[in-house]
């Protein structure tokens, strides 16, 4: 069968464009929903977000100078509410009902300035995909009323009745964001430190977290059967012992209820780090950025969002349903599923062949299963 030319390269059209219309209408005019089109199809294209390289893959006609102004107007006066990104991608998820999220941050720095972005995603077969964010003003740690404005704003969004579970890393602890965990009845499962003090009802004393697992042997798992407090704060601990290149490593979790099910599920917080892998290296390069300003900054990584679900629905169809990602020797996949759809999107854009003969930007079966969702 010869290969099919993307016409839509041309086209003034696309399913994109009529996913983003049919979403964005009521909050963004046309030509800025279009900027939107252009811009993450042009990301996907030069797997970059710096300005100089996305306008020059911007399909149109004007010098790439008058795309790169376009660009920054843009970034300077439009008005792109996180909402409505937040709930396009929602309703782009691939996976429904109860959401087990992960909360982490990702910081790099440019020149002098501090890039620290607080990220709320939701874990998806080796991913975790972007939902929110917010942009931390600061270096260092989150503090705990940014988490629970990031919490509040998927609970006023989505509804409390689509989490199944919180998972998060060491940083994300605390007397007050337990306890608003606890009082919304969130289900969690968080690493503590091992030096963690908690009180312990039934022998109305402290010890030292770590001391309650101290008979724990490697490659075992245990939870404390009695509930516990921390900082206040009613809850349940678990711990599993590691050895790694003759270093012996105690992971305790504290969870909201059943502990038995901590370690299953905080084995899934791994995929975030292949999120801000393909948001960096392996993807869309956010660290060319040379954007500082958090209001800009902010626009491009809800664009940079839009790109990378795009990207990974295609990567999940061609890996199910045409051509499954090759296993390696060691039992993992050569790529992931992300960069699979990526490197796909990249070379279908760029060469304007449709060499699967399933995708075009004009007629793409991910974005037409979409579509009708609006």
């Amino acid at each position: 069968m010869p290969l099919k030319k993307n016409s839509s390269l041309r086209a003034k059209d696309t399913d994109l464009l009529t996913l983003f219309k049919a979403h964005m209408s009521k909050d963004l005019h046309l030509a800025r929903i279009r900027l939107v089109c252009l811009f993450v199809t042009a990301l996907c294209k030069t797997k970059s977000v710096n300005f100089v390289k996305v306008s020059a893959g911007f399909d149109s006609a004007s010098l790439a100078s008058s795309c790169m102004r376009r660009i920054q107007r843009f970034m300077a006066e439009a008005e792109l509410p996180m909402k409505l990104i937040s709930s396009l991608i929602f309703s782009m998820l691939p996976v429904k009902g109860k959401l087990i999220l992960v909360m982490d941050r990702t910081n790099w720095k440019f020149g002098s300035s501090n890039i620290n972005i607080l990220m709320l995603g939701v874990i998806y077969k080796g991913v975790a995909i972007p939902l929110l964010f917010k942009m931390l003003d600061k270096r260092g740690n989150s503090n705990t009323q940014e988490r629970i404005d990031l919490m509040q704003n998927f609970i006023d969004w989505f509804g409390l009745d689509q989490i199944d579970c919180l998972l998060a890393d060491r940083e994300f602890v605390g007397d007050l964001w337990l306890n608003f965990l606890n009082l919304n009845n969130i289900r969690y499962h968080i690493r503590i430190r091992n030096n963690f003090k908690v009180f312990l009802p039934r022998k109305q004393s402290f010890i030292k977290a770590s001391y309650l697992f101290n008979s724990i042997k490697v490659k075992q798992y245990q939870h404390y059967q009695h509930i516990v407090q921390l900082g206040g704060e009613l809850c349940y601990l678990s711990a599993t012992k590691s050895s790694a290149q003759g270093k012996i490593e105690l992971l305790i979790l504290v969870s909201f209820n059943k502990p038995d099910e901590a370690l299953r599920y905080y084995k899934e917080r791994w995929q975030v780090e292949t999120l801000f892998k393909g948001m960096k290296s392996s993807g869309f390069n956010i660290e060319d950025t040379h954007v500082t300003a958090l209001d800009r900054l902010e626009k491009l990584m809800m664009l940079t969002m839009l790109a990378f679900i795009w990207c990974y629905l295609i990567g999940d169809y061609i890996d199910r349903e045409i051509k499954p990602i090759t296993i390696k020797k060691h039992g993992r996949k050569a790529k992931s599923v992300f960069k699979y759809g990526l490197d796909y999107l990249a070379e279908t854009l760029l060469s304007g062949y449709n060499k699967l003969d399933f995708c075009t930007i004009q007629n793409c079966h991910v974005l037409s299963i979409l579509t009708h969702k609006f």
